[in-house]
């Protein structure tokens, strides 16, 4: 079977003023796409029921997947941003699909365990301060929240990582957007512990960052 194609949402009902509130799909956003759209078919051989996208911002990433795989699979997606919420809802609606979004701190309020097949983070990985994590900013803004990561560009990521294997299915995946300063090699090494194989699978160098997405999988 050749590669499948992952088609580019339409985002024409989002504008200018929007984007002041929500993050605004870059090269680590359409990096991400592409390296789903490379893998749909393993995505598709998984036949997934339960997806969950970590951060979903416009709504980009979630409403791809989501079209992708058709109503064999329910796609939620979490944001602390209540306007990505808001903005992930509408795209997936404007694109005739469905997407689930809550508001939440990561995935704080799914509560069963080991119920996810595929999960999807592009975390905030910027090396920031860890002050610069304090939210909402002064002025009532979540947007610094879509890149600052803290220390090494991890603290949010981390916090996920911590016990991403208690939220995964036995059989699973897992795509997480890195760059280098993160230390992707330390990553790969503490999810070996927690039981996956992971793999560089999508690569891109972009001004002063070097972009990267790693596929996780557990017992396939």
């Amino acid at each position: 079977m050749g590669e499948e194609l992952l088609e580019t949402p339409d985002l024409s009902h989002l504008n200018v003023s929007d984007y002041e509130k929500v993050y605004e799909p870059r090269e680590d956003t359409f990096l991400l796409l592409d390296a789903l759209e490379k893998d749909l078919n393993v995505i598709r051989s998984l036949q997934p029921r339960l997806c969950l996208e970590v951060g979903s911002g416009s709504g980009v990433v979630s409403t791809a997947v989501a079209r992708a795989l058709g109503s064999s699979c329910f796609m939620m997606a979490t944001d602390l941003n209540p306007f990505a919420c808001r903005f992930t809802r509408e795209t997936a609606q404007a694109n005739k699909t469905h997407v689930s979004c809550v508001q939440m701190d990561l995935d704080s309020m799914i509560r069963m365990d080991t119920i996810i097949d595929l999960l999807l983070f592009n975390p905030p990985y910027v090396v920031t301060s860890s002050e610069e994590l304090n939210q909402p900013d002064e002025d009532g803004s979540y947007l610094h929240l879509a890149w600052a990561g803290g220390l090494k560009g991890r603290e949010v990521t981390d916090r996920l990582l911590e016990h991403v294997g208690k939220l995964l299915a036995p059989r699973s995946l897992f795509y997480l957007v890195v760059i280098k300063e993160n230390d992707p090699e330390d990553i790969l090494k503490n999810l070996s512990s927690q039981g996956f194989q992971g793999k560089t699978i999508a690569s891109r160098k972009v001004r002063n960052e070097h972009l990267s997405v790693i596929r996780f999988c557990r017992g396939l």
